[in-house]
């Protein structure tokens, strides 16, 4: 299976949250963009790509660990442009995550796939992001990447005051789940 048919398999099989306006929405909205877009998990797709991201967790500490984006100045979950080594949408978001967080070894994602869908706009094109949850091992030790300017744990009571949104509905979604 190629990493685009796995992107297909995991938008059909997912459940939206209920409750969450727009999830099913976009849901459909990335299915028809990869029917539309043969070049739709890439980078090199202008019209947008499929992302895979994911929300570093301790919930031993009720914390997070975000990043703030060298290019978009912005604190963020962990993620990125899918690879041609990526075989899944899972796997992409795991080793966003443990480039991005320093975390050598022991992330976890949260079972039961994505937690959320989130459309944005970057300056490389419309980002088509698919959200997970990746749980800490216990003692986790971070090390910002070439890809950050910092990196830091944050209460989740903290972090819409340093994050948008997305960032907090995300936040959200997960504690729900953990």
């Amino acid at each position: 299976m190629s990493l685009r048919e796995d992107a297909e398999r995991v938008l059909k099989e997912w459940p939206a949250p209920s409750g969450e306006a727009g999830q099913e929405a976009l849901r459909l909205a990335y299915l028809d963009h990869l029917a539309d877009h043969p070049d739709g998990m890439w980078k090199a797709c202008r019209d947008g790509h499929v992302t895979a991201s994911a929300l570093v967790v301790d919930p031993s500490r009720g914390r997070v660990l975000l990043t703030l984006h060298r290019k978009l100045g912005m604190w963020l979950q962990m993620g990125g442009h899918c690879e041609p080594e990526d075989a899944t949408l899972a796997a992409a978001a795991l080793r966003e995550a443990t480039e991005e967080s320093g975390i050598a070894s022991g992330l976890t994602l949260l079972p039961g796939g994505p937690v959320r869908l989130d459309r944005h706009h970057t300056p490389c094109a419309w980002h088509l992001d698919v959200q997970y949850a990746a749980l800490a091992p216990e003692g986790a030790e971070a090390a910002i990447s070439d890809e950050s300017l910092d990196l830091r744990w944050f209460g989740y009571d903290e972090v819409a005051s340093v994050a948008d949104t997305s960032v907090v509905r995300l936040v959200e979604r997960v504690r729900a789940l953990v």
